[in-house]
């Protein structure tokens, strides 16, 4: 029986909140470790024998970690699809991702290929889909079993662990339960996840299991899910934002430019009126004008996240507030967004020259970072015992200084536009974690709030910021930089994570 496991990552933002939003204003988005797993395969071991199945193909979505299971029928005439049973609410993301997917494969198949991809349908679609731990947060359970606020807490989860429910409620009502998640974009992750492993089992793409990028030959393929998922994604989600969360899911870390919206714009009208192959094949066919440009974290960096614990923010009503001062104060506004944009662009230039340092003159770049990484930035300049050493602590010291422009610039539209960007209390966690040893950078991602804080460390000092920031009461979170975007897998992620899921200690 024909199985199709396929991966996508989840994201940080580091540069690039709120502006990435409109071209050409470009945003530097990570990819990271913690990854959406979609297993695909069919229901049923050959085509159901009664009339009635050629009309439909069954579908069956399985999300293990919420306990949920739904049943759909997909239409084969118009690619419609119904819920059949559901054991709790819809996953418009990957209804979507479904209907999308199989409309591409009728759109890019002969005569040939149709028949024999109505026959795969008629077997029916399993769906699995499973998340990393690191997508969802388990801060509550922690503090609930008395464990320490640390990563290794963390750690000792199961794999793909139960997910709890955000159920607390200022007014004390009865409010609908929200899945407590971390900010790392997972239905961006979910969705282009399901896509490719949908768009690999029809036939229509041949997605590569390397996860070295320099040796990946499949960007035409890549191509092709990065439209279905972000057009699916857009749908779902009801408004067509910027993209670089399902960006970073297909190709991994990079510069990002966002797409005009208009190339999905047929989408949103035509499906009632005009079959689905032929919306997808016009998407297909689209300019799409995004750019991308590789760009990942120079060697011996890593990333840190951490969780503060202090509410999530909602990234919609913040982009809402912000969008209506820009047009209320639009000279204040620009002004604003072009200092942003330049402390921005310094800080890319910075990590780009470090890369480069890094490539040419290797010796000097890790004795430097080596030393730097025990020290206070206070004290780097001190290192610079020759010329190659000297540049590459002037370029860490002009990554520092754009941070703390980006820092200051983010504030000034928060405080301008009524939304908390960098709340008071994250500025002095960010202040404090830039002021240890080893660390470059520190911030809020994306469009900030109180769901995270990022920090990149230097050599082995992130044991400085994750036990600083424990004692400070956030979670540092396991998740590290992985510039990989999607991917094939060998096996169902369950099967390769027993071995390490034996010895741990299960939170419930």
């Amino acid at each position: 029986m024909a199985v199709v496991v396929a991966s996508a990552p989840g994201k940080v933002l580091m540069t690039g909140g709120y502006l990435v939003l409109e071209r050409p204003n470009a945003g530097l988005v990570l990819s990271t470790n913690a990854r959406f797993y979609a297993i695909v395969k069919p229901i049923y071991p050959q085509t159901k024998p009664d009339s009635w199945a050629w009309a439909w193909s069954d579908v069956r979505l399985t999300s293990p970690q919420l306990s949920r299971e739904a049943f759909y029928k997909l239409a084969l005439k118009n690619l419609t699809i119904q819920t059949v049973s559901s054991s709790e609410t819809r996953n418009p993301f990957v209804e979507y991702a479904v209907q999308y997917s199989v409309a591409a494969a009728y759109a890019t198949a002969d005569q040939n290929k149709k028949d024999l991809l109505h026959k795969l349908l008629l077997q029916g679609l399993d769906i699995t889909i499973l998340g990393s731990n690191d997508f969802y947060s388990y801060r509550n359970e922690i503090e609930r079993h008395g464990l320490p606020l640390t990563s290794e807490s963390l750690a000792t989860l199961p794999p793909f662990a139960s997910i709890s429910f955000n159920t607390d409620d200022a007014n004390g009502g009865n409010c609908k339960p929200e899945v407590a998640k971390t900010g790392l974009g997972s239905s961006a992750a979910m969705t282009t996840a399901v896509v490719a492993a949908l768009l690999h089992y029809l036939g229509v793409v041949k997605i590569s299991s390397s996860k070295d990028r320099q040796e990946r030959k499949d960007i035409a393929d890549l191509d092709m899910v990065h439209k279905i998922a972000q057009t699916a994604h857009c749908i779902a989600q009801g408004k067509v934002g910027s993209g670089f969360d399902v960006s970073s899911a297909v190709y991994g870390s990079h510069r990002y430019v966002r797409f005009s919206p208009e190339v999905i714009s047929s989408t949103q009208v035509a499906a009632t009126v005009v079959p689905l192959p032929e919306v997808i094949s016009d998407i297909l066919k689209g300019n799409w004008d995004h750019d991308r440009t590789e760009f990942s974290l120079p060697p011996l960096m890593t990333l840190v996240l951490g969780e503060p614990g202090t509410g999530g923010s909602s990234t919609p009503s913040m982009v809402g507030s912000v969008k209506k001062w820009q047009k209320s104060d639009p000279q204040k506004s620009l002004e604003t967004w072009r200092r942003l944009s330049e402390a921005n662009s310094a800080l890319e230039i910075q990590l780009n020259l470090l890369r480069k340092l890094a490539k040419e003159q290797w010796d000097a770049y890790k004795s430097v970072i080596d030393n730097c990484s025990i020290l206070r930035s206070d004290k780097w300049i001190e290192q610079a015992s020759d010329s190659n050493k000297e540049a590459v602590i002037k370029a860490l010291l002009g990554s520092k200084e754009a941070m703390v422009g980006i820092r200051y610039h983010m504030r000034l539209m928060g405080e301008a536009a009524g939304v908390p960007i960098e709340p008071e209390s994250q500025t002095h966690l960010l202040d404090a974690t830039m002021n240890l040893e080893g660390v470059l950078l520190a911030g809020v991602p994306g469009a900030g709030g109180y769901d995270a804080v990022f920090a990149v460390t230097l050599g082995d000092s992130n044991s400085n910021v994750t036990k600083t920031w424990s004692s400070l009461n956030v979670l540092a979170m396991l998740v590290k930089e992985d510039p990989c975007g999607v991917s094939l897998e060998s096996a169902d992620p369950r099967t390769n994570e027993i071995t390490s899921a034996v010895s741990s200690i299960h939170i419930d």
